[in-house]
């Protein structure tokens, strides 16, 4: 067996957030007076910590990215979570893996309620270990210390182990904590900015990840 431990991210590798993730993001920025038109902007957004994105991208304060979170989480919690949608063949990716008796877990720099009520929503909560997010106060959000978390509360073989995610964040944070990394080609990061950080593995669909898994 290649692998005892799979990390999954949960945006754009096990689930497509963009209709919730959009609409979370619209209502926070009206309550700024901004007024984002182009869907295409948001694509970038999925995957990084949310503050990054508000302190950033669209230059607010300290206490006002702190409250555009805020806004951002009473949508998403109320509705957007709702409007996400399920990779085709992730369930059956999942099932396959339990039936080797290879531990999951998700790593996300989403709210860890939103991302347990997101899986709860798909029937896939019971697939995991460990499902591990940001905090309300706004600790534990880079990717590369929600993998430390896990590490360290399961303490899994570190050559046994590795890290699936879509965007460059998910393998940065796998390499700084010396385990592998398979970038998925389907969600939202770009196949440049994947490569820059040298994965192990590339795979094109859900399926394709038991090859590398398995």
């Amino acid at each position: 067996m290649k692998y005892t431990h799979v990390l999954f991210d949960l945006d754009g590798t096990l689930t497509d957030p963009f209709e919730g993730v959009v609409n979370s993001l619209r209502f926070a920025l009206a309550r700024f007076g901004i007024r984002e038109e182009e869907e295409a902007v948001f694509r970038q957004f999925i995957g990084p910590p949310l503050e990054k994105t508000f302190r950033d991208y669209y230059r607010l304060s300290a206490d006002d990215t702190q409250r555009a979170v805020g806004y951002y989480r009473e949508y998403y919690a109320e509705k957007g979570v709702y409007e996400n949608k399920l990779y085709e063949g992730i369930d059956g990716v999942l099932q396959a893996l339990r039936n080797k008796n290879i531990h999951c877990s998700v790593a996300t720099s989403k709210l860890r309620e939103s991302a347990v009520k997101a899986l709860q929503n798909f029937h896939l909560d019971a697939y995991f270990l460990c499902v591990a997010g940001s905090r309300p106060d706004g600790t534990l959000s880079e990717k590369e210390d929600i993998i430390r978390f896990i590490i360290s509360e399961y303490k899994p073989e570190k050559n046994k182990t590795i890290m699936v995610g879509d965007r460059k964040y998910d393998i940065e944070g796998a390499r700084k904590n010396g385990i592998e990394s398979a970038a998925v080609s389907y969600g939202y990061g770009s196949r440049e900015e994947l490569e820059k950080e040298n994965p192990a593995y590339f795979c094109d669909s859900p399926r394709d990840l038991l090859r590398v898994l398995i």
